[in-house]
């Protein structure tokens, strides 16, 4: 990610400039990734670790403890766990800029026309846009 611009923003997003995030593609992260802000996660303790082609950055829906929200993913990787079952393991953007990671099981992912997704990127930027 342009640290640059991620540090004029909050590295967050809208529903017209998720485009610009970058996405971290065709190797696994390290560490070394994670703190120099390229990746949004490293996994240890996992075996097989691969990339997972796909288009990226993409529009999604996280469905986590808290309900839906509007996420990019821009990190995209299979892991076999300790019981040897593969694990695809996902990047989020949040649209406040934080990061989160997540199985892919528990993201839809959507176009960025998504009516769902554009209301849910909306109500995170503006809070009180959910009222109007």
């Amino acid at each position: 990610m342009d640290d640059e611009a991620f540090e004029e923003d909050g590295g967050g997003f809208d529903a017209e400039d998720w485009t610009r995030l970058t996405p971290f593609v065709g190797a696994v992260a390290t560490l070394d990734d994670v703190q120099a802000r390229r990746a949004v996660f490293a996994l240890a303790d996992t075996d097989d670790p691969r990339s997972i082609r796909m288009d990226l950055p993409q529009p999604a829906i996280w469905w986590d403890e808290d309900g839906e929200q509007a996420v990019v993913v821009v990190q995209a990787e299979s892991h076999l766990n300790a019981e040897g079952e593969p694990m695809e393991v996902l990047g989020l953007i949040l649209p406040d800029g934080g990061g989160a990671v997540a199985l892919m099981d528990d993201v839809d992912l959507v176009d960025a026309s998504d009516p769902t997704w554009r209301d849910l990127v909306t109500n995170a930027i503006d809070p009180d846009a959910a009222a109007d």
